[in-house]
């Protein structure tokens, strides 16, 4: 099943793709916030409603945005692929562009433990009041509270959720809800719609535009003429319980998930200098990475990005902070023992609207990474590493 990127059909409405995020939203006809715009939007008349509220948080400390909406269901469809009573919030109140790149919400595609809006309908299915403690906040964005999800199964007011007694039976009754409380494509798996439990993003870039597509995702299996050898397959980063992962089910006792699409990365290098290794973050988490399209930069750790502007001659004032075009520059990270180049072309934005003699970096710095109170990951990898 393929669909041309980014655009999914909830009332014919198109919607950004996310890697970086779990939960579907649309901005509904009743937003009272930063709404102003020409497209269709939700029109909340056909809204099945759960008396459910969503609160999403993107971001981290530097570039903070917020979604909030009230939680209800409605058929969704991708590419000919439907699902009737899907959850998903019709979003009254945003500070996010999404309406600036056409997109009347987003569509997100991470797992579902990340899914603030399946959390809260959880709670609510397994007879828990507490929903506002299923998430902890931070400097990177919110993180799910697994332990407090453990806390909502026992403390339920339904005798087959409270009978599990401990994380490992609490784990089992988690999954056992993703396929019909969980975001569309874990639905799609959970019930065994797809071929393969896979999707696939291919992104062009903003100057080209070869029958109209500004990319494809490929849902259920691998894209036309791309076979299974020529891709570099990696692990995720699983996250223990220690870390704030889901501890292992009952059935599968040595089991550890992952919880974001994050990737193991063995080295960066800016036009052939091997960059120094953060020293922000403990010693003990590996350097990785969030393969991100709903970000539109290369994020790094402080420290890495400032040896970025030395080498390109930014200076922390800013007085240097643009370098020119015509000198192409090289940003390579390599996964998996693969050479993941950044084309010079997306490693660079024009500086100022009316020239394009000056050009400035499409990188920019995010918070590091602390054991047990969030991600792991010390790079943010978006659209100017996935285009090539």
């Amino acid at each position: 099943m393929r669909l041309h990127y980014p655009t999914f059909e909830l009332y014919v409405l198109k919607s950004f793709i996310d890697t970086g995020s779990s939960d579907l939203w649309v901005i509904s006809d009743k937003c009272k916030g930063n709404c102003a715009t020409d497209l269709s939007l939700y029109p909340t008349a056909d809204f099945k409603p759960t008396n459910l509220h969503a609160e999403l948080r993107y971001g981290d400390s530097f570039t903070g945005t917020h979604a909030i909406g009230p939680i209800g269901q409605d058929i969704v469809s991708i590419a000919g692929l439907s699902l009737p009573d899907q959850y998903f919030s019709a979003i009254n109140d945003t500070d996010t562009n999404v309406l600036s790149t056409g997109a009347a919400g987003i569509f997100g595609l991470g797992f579902p433990i990340n899914s603030a809006i399946w959390a809260t309908v959880f709670s609510e299915v397994v007879g828990t009041s507490d929903k506002r403690s299923l998430w902890k906040r931070g400097s990177r964005g919110t993180f799910p509270n697994v332990h407090a999800l453990y806390d909502a199964v026992r403390g339920s007011g339904h005798s087959q959720y409270r009978r599990q007694a401990d994380d490992a039976e609490g784990t089992s009754a988690i999954l056992k809800l993703y396929a019909s409380l969980g975001p569309f494509l874990s639905r799609l798996v959970g019930i065994e719609e797809l071929e393969l439990p896979s999707f696939t993003i291919t992104l062009q870039r903003n100057y080209i535009d070869i029958g109209g597509n500004a990319g494809v995702l490929t849902v259920g299996g691998l894209p036309e003429r791309v076979k299974n050898n020529s891709l570099t397959w990696v692990p995720l980063r699983a996250y223990s319980e220690q870390e704030g992962g889901l501890a292992a089910p009952v059935e599968s006792p040595s089991e550890v998930y992952p919880m974001v699409w994050e990737v193991f990365v063995d080295a960066v290098y800016l036009d052939d200098h091997l960059l120094s290794e953060s020293k922000l973050g403990p010693s003990t988490i590996s350097p990785s990475a969030l393969l991100d399209t709903g970000n539109s930069l290369i994020r790094g750790p402080e420290d890495v990005i400032n040896e970025m502007h030395s080498l390109l001659g930014i200076t922390s004032d800013g007085s240097g902070s643009a370098f020119g075009c015509s000198t192409p520059h090289n940003l390579t990270f390599v996964i998996g023992g693969t050479v993941f180049p950044v084309d010079p072309r997306d490693f660079i934005s024009q500086a100022y609207y009316d020239s394009v003699e000056y050009c400035v970096p499409n990188i920019a710095k995010t918070d590091a990474p602390v054991i047990g109170e969030g991600y792991l990951y010390s790079w943010n990898l978006g659209d100017p590493f996935l285009k090539r």
